[in-house]
């Protein structure tokens, strides 16, 4: 018998694929029903494919060939995330121009990517560095720009000294670069931003600025129609609970009330926001940023201003993320001469300055409760400042003696509105700031504009000419793409390399034809990878990013697999591009994902994270040279639920290919025993019918649990099966065998493909066949077990049909010889009849 041999077999038919592209592509004139199923496209790093790119593309090549299957017309591209620090950085080391390294790290991905047999349809490829890629990504900004949702200010950023760029937020969590991991630092630069923050709520469309590119996209779409907000879009989608939540935390709505207060003795007054008004009784103390402007309006009256000064100084040296880490113990500097008044009991209290406000969020100004807030609490203790109790829980129980009292509860200490509980307190507060005319509801967002200038060379310039006749002047549609120079230094210097570019800025104003030069920053690299999915609609479209037919026909994305690490960045960022679209009449969509799930983290045998300097990572190539790609893809699919974080275990691999090989070994089996001309009445055969039953068991399990990604028990489902067939001494048809072929041949497809066609003698890919189907009559038990109980108490075990009445089961169990001394010459008074479970005989 032919020993299996994966690297054989796997090499012979990724030759006959690839000769074969129409196996994958998705039919542009098709009227099957469409379904879009993508991958978040990859960053190209020199290091190649890691196990976790090959966890999260399995399970999307799974789901793509059992759709195809399934009659399904599927879009299954693949690309390329292509610019970014990384490549840049790599530049500056070695002297090599990133577009070289990249092309190399592309070049790589492909081959891992067709070695592990994934289904992706290639001739869609993008790469978001390449000029016609980013000749659109160019397109959105000037779409931002000319309705207003592109704006340039100077502005507190977050700086990287090692990498010399600007960081967004989200890139500098912890205060720390999350690309080389230097400490980052704050600098005041002019930034480009886009206006995010527009679409945190619902949102009218407009009407349409500027002339949009190409006459059938520009065509508005949906005039009258609202578009969702990111926070009630969530509710339209299919995705984990976890991800939905992280956005709407990142967003940070709150409802409260905002207020002014007098300093003493001025003309000047503070305005804070808060969420607990119902507290404002218990208010001893305010803090304000070390921006906040009254600092600088009345430094004359601080006595103690130079202590203050260093104060500051220190804070501009924190991220606005380290600033406000609820960990961090919070510091401060009273300002000494300066009182404000609560205008709620006219007490003169203290001000203080303190970095965990930040300015551009709220007001700039917080009230201290010290009493009903736990940093409140220690800082008031750390400073010696007083705490009043304003809030005692419904029992009246509670107390602050030792800790906060954080909950709502009842009001007291707080004159008229005592006895209110929280909820109605606030409300009633509020209607007395409202009548004083000092105070008003305000709902506050902790989200901020996205910030996308980069002082970069590897990305996307931004397309604006400055002049200095006609000042900040977009660059003409027709012109684009306005193309990365090659006459740059890498060496980062704190401005763009495109800033030493003599040819980049060789340019004359598009209004008035004088000299000019361009805008030095290039974008931030989400600001690619936030259309990308756009564009595989429509990948050679050279009038615009996609036409309107191309994306009426494939979007929005029906399926979408990727890490949850991109749940702010990446996904916040796509679905406002996909909002700004909609809203201006582009599309009739405005969720670009309806389906999202996650893969979990692949951690090395010895339960830690995978890492280069601690020696555990496993390199799928030498996997796959060892077991071959069928066995790591199932290997990976097996390991454990797709969304859990799980271990990787080399000894589950080699059970792996134990069983592919059994698979194999059925075959051969099969052909030797000519198993269906030896069965003349297959039907009347009681071992074949055991193992018929037992593959429609498995058509039924397999095709639930790839549709609710449940790849592991799909695949346990298909051991048991093979297991079945070998014990029923493989009596089971050619016909039968090859149902059982398609069940496994999105898993493993190389192995699949062989048994198929050279085989079973199929003369077309087993990918053109239909998924197999399951026969009903297979799955109704012919007995079925049921619990006899008298008065509760079990008393016998029946096996009956699985159609029986009550009267028939219970006429069944009165003559079983365990139940009847229970029941002879006793009274029934009633039966309780559970069908296909129990019946209980209820007796005097």
């Amino acid at each position: 018998m032919e020993k299996y041999n994966p690297q054989k077999i796997e090499e012979k038919w990724q030759r006959y694929w690839a000769e074969h592209p129409e196996l994958y592509a998705a039919d542009e004139k098709s009227e099957k029903e469409k379904r879009y199923i993508l991958d978040m496209f990859p960053y190209p790093s020199g290091d190649g494919l890691h196990v976790g790119h090959v966890e999260s593309y399995t399970a999307t090549d799974i789901i793509s060939r059992y759709l195809r299957m399934n009659g399904k017309n599927v879009l299954h591209p693949q690309g390329w995330d292509a610019f970014g620090l990384p490549a840049e950085n790599y530049a500056i080391k070695t002297k090599v121009h990133p577009s070289v390294t990249t092309e190399k790290a592309v070049n790589t991905f492909k081959n891992q990517m067709k070695r592990m047999g994934f289904s992706y349809d290639w001739s869609r490829e993008v790469n978001s560095s390449d000029p016609e890629y980013y000749k659109w990504t160019q397109w959105f900004f000037l779409l931002l720009y000319k309705n207003g949702l592109a704006y340039k200010k100077k502005a507190k950023v977050n700086w990287c000294d090692c990498c010399q760029t600007v960081l967004a937020n989200e890139q500098a969590e912890g205060g720390i670069c999350d690309r080389c991991k230097s400490k980052v630092l704050q600098k005041d630069l002019e930034q480009w931003f886009f206006k995010i923050t527009d679409f945190i709520e619902d949102k009218e469309a407009p009407m349409l600025v500027g002339t949009p590119v190409g006459t059938d996209v520009g065509t508005k779409t949906n005039v009258s129609k609202r578009t969702s907000g990111l926070i009630s879009g969530l509710d339209k989608v299919d995705w984990p609970e976890s991800t939905k939540l992280l956005q709407k935390n990142w967003i940070g709505k709150s409802e409260g009330t905002q207020f002014r207060m007098e300093i003493a003795g001025t003309q000047e007054i503070i305005e804070v926001y808060t969420t607990r008004v119902d507290t404002v009784f218990g208010m001893t103390y305010a803090v304000v940023a070390p921006e906040h402007e009254i600092i600088e309006k009345l430094k004359d009256k601080i006595k103690n201003y130079q202590e203050v000064g260093e104060y500051i100084e220190k804070a501009k040296n924190k991220t606005d993320l380290e600033r406000m880490e609820l960990q961090k113990d919070k510091t401060g500097v009273k300002l000494e001469g300066i009182e404000f008044i609560n205008p709620f009991t006219n007490e003169n209290l203290p001000l203080f300055v303190a970095d965990y406000v930040i300015g551009g969020y709220g007001t700039g100004a917080v009230m201290a409760v010290p009493a009903h807030d736990e940093r409140d609490y220690a800082f008031a203790k750390e400073k010696n400042i007083k705490i009043i109790e304003v809030i005692k829980s419904q029992d009246g129980k509670s107390s602050v003696d030792k800790e906060a009292y954080v909950d709502d509860g009842v009001l007291i200490n707080s004159g008229k509105f005592d006895d209110l509980a929280s909820a109605e307190a606030r409300e009633k507060i509020t209607e007395w700031l409202e009548e004083k005319g000092i105070g008003r509801k305000k709902i506050n967002y902790r989200l901020r504009d996205w910030l996308v200038s980069r002082q970069r060379y590897w990305g996307a310039p931004i397309p604006i000419i400055y002049c200095k006749k006609c000042g900040e002047v977009p660059v003409p549609e027709k012109d684009l793409p306005v193309e990365l120079p090659d006459d740059v230094d890498f060496l980062p210097t704190g401005e763009s390399p495109l800033t030493k570019s003599k040819k980049f800025h060789r340019v004359r104003c598009p209004k008035c034809g004088e000299e000019a030069i361009r805008e030095s920053d290039t974008m931030d690299t989400f600001v690619c990878s936030s259309w990308y999915y756009f564009r595989y609609a429509d990948p050679k479209n050279k009038d615009e990013f996609a036409s309107k037919k191309a994306i009426k026909k494939w979007l929005p994305v029906d399926t979408y697999v990727g890490g949850a690490e991109h749940s702010v960045l990446h996904l916040l960022y796509s679905r406002f591009f996909t909002k700004v679209l909609h809203n201006l009449g582009y599309i009739d969509f405005d969720e670009p994902f309806l389906k999202l799930r996650h893969q979990g983290t692949i951690l090395a045998e010895d339960g830690r994270k995978m890492s280069k300097s601690l020696g555990n990572v496993v390199n799928p190539d030498d996997v796959v040279d060892e077991y071959g790609a069928d066995a790591l893809r199932m290997f990976e699919m097996f390991m454990g639920p797709l969304e859990a974080m799980k271990p990787w275990n080399t000894k589950g691999i080699v059970g792996i290919v134990r069983f592919l090989e059994k698979v194999w070994n059925i075959a051969f089996n099969l052909l030797k025993n000519a198993q269906e001309d030896m069965l003349e009445n297959f039907e009347e055969n009681i071992t074949a019918k055991a193992t018929k039953k037992r593959l429609n068991k498995a058509i039924k399990k397999v095709s639930d649990d790839i549709q609710e990604f449940h790849f592991n028990t799909a695949i346990s489902e298909l051991m048991i099966c093979a297991n079945a067939i070998i014990v029923d001494h493989y009596r089971i048809s050619r016909e039968d065998y090859g149902k059982y072929i398609k069940l496994l041949a999105p898993f493993a497809p190389h192995i699949a493909e062989e048994i198929w066609q050279e085989k079973l003698g199929h003369k077309k890919s087993i990918f053109l066949e239909k998924w197999s189907e399951v026969d009903e009559k297979y799955l109704k038990e012919e007995e079925i077990q049921m619990v006899v109980q008298v008065n509760g108490k079990l008393r016998d075990r029946i096996f009956i049909a699985p159609d029986v009445t009550e009267d028939e089961v219970k006429e069944t169990a009165l003559e079983s010889e365990k139940v009847r001394p229970f029941v002879e010459n006793k009274e029934i008074k009633k039966t309780v009849f559970v069908p296909g479970r129990l019946i209980n005989i209820v007796i005097k």
